[in-house]
């Protein structure tokens, strides 16, 4: 049995996986609200107590860069140190990733369905790969290509410096920086950073706010969302510019991962934004986007292009990590 988790500042979430074959089976997932409890240590003392299933092996994607088997999770106060985990599971070793390192795991063990293909690119595409995520903040991870098999490895890719590629960015970014100072990628490519494109629309008066959507906005439980929804359906023309706004940057910062990780065996897109907008991400602008790369588009164009839909993908990865050390056990890296 195979204990994987995925923890991030806003939840927590624990499965337990059987293999079936070369597959991996889901027994049992629990989520747990991050801030309503005092460590991990607590709720994996629940979950194993409560659920009664005997652990073999584990493994523990982590938002937040993990360090000689440590991690401070983003925007909680807890530090994850992989021995003391190991210790409370009385196991010898428990693997701890970043939270990306881990959804770059979970690829090859998706399903067709579990995808959607915004560029087929080359029809032999082979070489590295790359996976691009945006929730609450922004994850970036690479998948080197020995000629055999891929090799995920974590970065912290989505704090690098936004480059806005037009006027109307420009604009953004001076506003960004007036309120935040240096200005990452995952101040805009984040549900916070959807909130924050729509603030600025509002504020500097590129597009007006009505006085309906003022006061859902302010009753919201989930601003970043509500603005998604409303674009979709077509009932704002400021939500709607917020989301093409969006999609232009999130296609600019794929391609720049594309070129940056060259990897011409796929770039592939998860979190949960992505896959709640298709359809917009399916719109000409995020592809335009991607490919604006002068020279380099004909290399690009050769790349497939994927969404994720998977919201388990990551939890599977970690899952998968475990089977990858059992058969190439001098891979252990955490």
């Amino acid at each position: 049995m195979i204990l994987a988790g995925d923890i991030g500042a806003t939840r927590v979430r624990l499965a337990a996986f059987e293999t079936e074959g070369n597959r991996l089976k889901c027994v049992v997932e629990k989520n747990y609200m991050s801030q309503e409890h005092g460590g991990l240590s607590e709720i994996l003392a629940q979950f194993v107590r409560t659920e009664g299933i005997p652990v073999h092996s584990a493994c523990l994607g982590v938002a937040g860069p993990v360090r000689s088997g440590r991690s401070k999770i983003s925007n909680l106060p807890w530090i994850i140190d992989s021995r003391e985990v190991a210790k409370q599971l009385k196991l010898d070793f428990v693997g701890l990733l970043n939270d990306l390192e881990a959804y770059a795991y979970g690829i090859d063990a998706l399903d067709s369905k579990d995808f959607i293909t915004l560029s087929e690119g080359s029809e032999n595409a082979e070489g590295n790969r790359a996976v691009i995520s945006a929730r609450t903040g922004l994850g970036v991870a690479g998948l080197y290509w020995d000629g055999f098999r891929h090799h995920p490895f974590a970065c912290e890719g989505g704090h690098a410096d936004f480059a806005p590629t037009n006027d109307l960015q420009m604009e953004l970014l001076a506003y960004l920086q007036k309120k935040y100072g240096r200005i990452s990628c995952e101040r805009i490519l984040s549900g916070p950073g959807i909130r924050n494109i729509y603030e600025f629309l509002r504020d500097a008066h590129k597009a007006e706010e009505p006085a309906w959507l003022r006061d859902q906005i302010s009753a919201a439980p989930d601003v970043p969302a509500l603005i998604s929804q409303l674009a979709l359906e077509g009932k704002s023309a400021i939500c709607d510019q917020t989301l093409t706004i969006f999609v232009s940057v999130f296609g600019a910062e794929t391609g720049n991962c594309a070129l940056q990780y060259m990897s011409t065996g796929g770039i592939f897109i998860g979190g949960s934004i992505a896959a709640k907008i298709v359809t917009r991400m399916k719109d000409p602008v995020f592809m335009k986007s991607f490919l604006d790369k002068g020279r380099m588009e004909i290399l690009l164009n050769d790349m497939p292009v994927k969404i994720i839909l998977n919201d388990d993908c990551g939890l599977i990865g970690a899952a998968r990590y475990t089977l990858v050390q059992k058969a190439f056990p001098t891979s252990r890296a955490s």
